[in-house]
């Protein structure tokens, strides 16, 4: 039995209410047309207007299909072999403003799912169907958890230590993995986890020499920006007395006893170098440096987590040889150590470079922001109580709210509405802090709460940079404590930064907060260009918004999902996105590497090449 089945499956007895009813109908309803073989049939129970988003079960892909022709059309192509049965309520149903609310179970041929569905009028508007488990492959928990321990005797048993030191001496030399993961923070990490427990071998691959050190490399004041209800890992949840805002040394030396504890096979001091698909051994080639020593993996798949991001965007402006000072990228800055006294322009104006700008000032350092276009700023609490606290708070806990809970709440909302619900969350925000938000703007600070007003999770869905969850930085702007610089950069002198405006800032240091490209910019690297651009670019969901070029896609941009390059996977993202989909990319490298068939429906098409 699964988390989320632990947490969904409440006994419903003979006591009903209308609600139940109302979906209890629409489940048998579904459920009889689909048995039936007729996606016309079911294509009815669905509103005009309406979204199912499929997360494996029906698709072996992440998939989302509007109003009843799409639902017909994956039907249509699905059912024969997806064989879905068995839709049962979990719990009881609830009503609020017209909307009938329904958690249900149900099976396939091959597993188990769970969902949500949301009706309107006795018709479903949103409806979201994710698998769980595959059957007999489950994983080994709660009363099928391991004995641990061999009781009788045994002249040839071997302790748990042996058969574990074992593993780590075979598995990359005499044994090949199923599959290898390229990268080793957080995202590598849950899905290793993920694929223990379903027992697929698999190595992750770390060029950093301790689990976490992607975090305690970075500069000293970083923390996590996200409450700690929303940053859970699989399996083990932070202790109840964790802070709310982890620090990154804590999160990495979490990172390092949890690679331990769940076992992990995990390459650190090891740099993959370069990769290649062989078509007639069908599997992969990838060479690594594992601290000095060269080794060949052959996995079956490949899956790049090397975060939601790619090389870093070291922008090109004149006279950048001629600066006498140092220019360092975010991700090298380690601290504002040295930097008293000196004078520190930071070109960026998000997240990284209000933190940078903070620390360096409170070394001493005289410090101007360079802000080239305008800034989505949400404070700290007002993001927990408005934007999360629902869903990820102690509130929420109180009330009964588990995080695999609200994770299945928060993926049941489509993307192509989910800024119908975040809008009204800023328009509130907007309105209860405008004192701040008028500061921040006579300040010389420029405001934005996205294109549609929908607020910081869209801008990260959509593109990943954009916004500043403001823990400080902000008071020192309008304070004039740090200084801002609106406009583009178009040179740099021997000791200054020069604005399009002729502007001058003298500078000793320029960092460059000016995030990172597409994901796929790593494929490059390690296999070639022609594969990167055959995959496509990484992250976005077509909203044709700034950097989020259309046409529409529906669901991240190649996270978590078949590619168009076989036997190579994207995965990544924050802690609360990494937990999450790191079970569905887990079942869909477990069922092949059971050989259980997965045709996907919806394959992604790739509309830009993100090189």
């Amino acid at each position: 039995m699964s988390q989320l089945t632990e947490t969904l499956e409440r006994p419903v007895g003979a006591s009903t209410n209308p609600a139940s009813e109302t979906a209890r109908h629409w489940l048998g309803a579904f459920g009889d047309a689909l048995a039936q073989g007729d996606p016309a049939g079911a294509a009815r129970l669905f509103t005009k207007t309406s979204f199912w988003r499929d997360l494996v079960a029906f698709t072996w892909n992440l998939k989302t299909v509007e109003n009843p022709a799409g639902v017909e059309d994956m039907l249509r192509e699905t059912l024969d072999h997806v064989v879905p049965s068995n839709f049962q309520l979990a719990e009881e149903a609830e009503e609020a403003d017209g909307v009938v609310t329904a958690w249900f179970t149900f099976e396939i041929k091959v597993g188990r799912g769970e969902g949500l569905v949301r009706l309107k009028d006795g018709k479903a508007w949103t409806l979201l169907t994710a698998l769980y488990e595959l059957k007999g492959h489950e994983e080994p928990m709660a009363e099928n958890r391991p004995m641990g321990a061999e009781h009788g005797v045994d002249p040839d048993r071997k302790a748990w230590v042996e058969r574990r030191e074992e593993e780590l001496e075979t598995l990359g030399y005499t044994k090949q993995p199923h599959t290898v993961i390229v990268g080793g923070g957080q995202g590598g990490i849950a899905l290793g986890a993920r694929l223990r427990q379903l027992g697929v071998p698999t190595i992750i691959v770390e060029k950093n020499d301790r689990p976490g050190d992607s975090w305690r490399n970075r500069y000293k004041t970083l923390c996590l920006h996200d409450p700690v209800w929303y940053d859970h890992l699989p399996y083990i949840p932070f202790p109840k007395n964790w802070p709310v805002f982890s620090p990154k040394d804590k999160i990495g030396d979490w990172l390092e006893m949890y690679t331990r504890v769940m076992e992990l096979n995990y390459w650190s001091k090891t740099e993959a170098t370069h990769a290649r698909y062989n078509d007639e051994a069908g599997e992969w080639e990838v060479t690594v440096n594992r601290d000095g020593e060269e080794v060949v993996l052959r996995p079956k798949e490949l899956v790049m987590a090397t975060g939601m991001s790619g090389y870093p965007n070291i922008p090109n402006f004149k006279g950048q040889h001629i600066f006498k000072g140092e220019q360092q990228h975010s991700s090298e800055h380690r601290g504002p150590e040295g930097c008293e006294d000196k004078r520190v322009v930071v070109v960026g104006s998000n997240n990284s470079a209000h933190d940078i700008c903070a620390s360096l000032w409170e070394v001493g350092a005289d410090v101007t922001m360079v802000q080239r276009s305008s800034t989505h700023v949400v404070q700290s609490d007002s993001l927990m109580e408005h934007g999360l606290g629902d869903l990820y708070s102690e509130r929420a806990v109180r009330n009964g709210m588990t995080t695999h809970r609200a994770d299945m709440i928060f993926a049941s909302l489509p993307y192509r509405i989910l800024h119908e619900f975040q809008t009204p969350i800023y328009d509130k925000i907007k309105k209860l802090d405008s004192d701040f938000y008028d500061a921040l703007e006579e300040a010389g600070f420029m405001i934005d709460f996205g294109p549609d007003g929908s607020g910081l999770f869209m801008k990260y869905l959509r593109r990943g940079s954009g916004y500043y969850i403001d823990v400080g930085a902000s008071q020192l702007i309008i304070d004039g404590k740090v200084k801002v610089a609106r406009g583009q950069v178009v040179e740099l002198t021997e000791d200054a930064v020069v604005l399009e405006d002729g502007t001058e800032l003298p500078a000793d240091l320029v960092i460059y907060a000016t995030g990172y490209g597409s994901m796929n910019g790593w494929v490059a690297g390690l296999i070639d260009e022609a594969t990167a651009r055959k995959a496509g670019k990484v992250w976005g969901i077509g909203s044709d918004t700034r950097k989020d070029p259309g046409p529409w896609e529906g669901e991240q941009r190649n996270m978590w999902k078949p590619t168009q390059v076989d036997h190579l996977w994207f995965h990544g993202g924050n802690l609360h996105q990494s937990r999450h989909y790191s079970l569905y990319l887990a079942l869909q490298l477990k069922a092949r590497h059971e050989e259980i068939p997965t045709p996907v429906y919806g394959l992604q098409e790739v509309h830009h090449d993100g090189i």
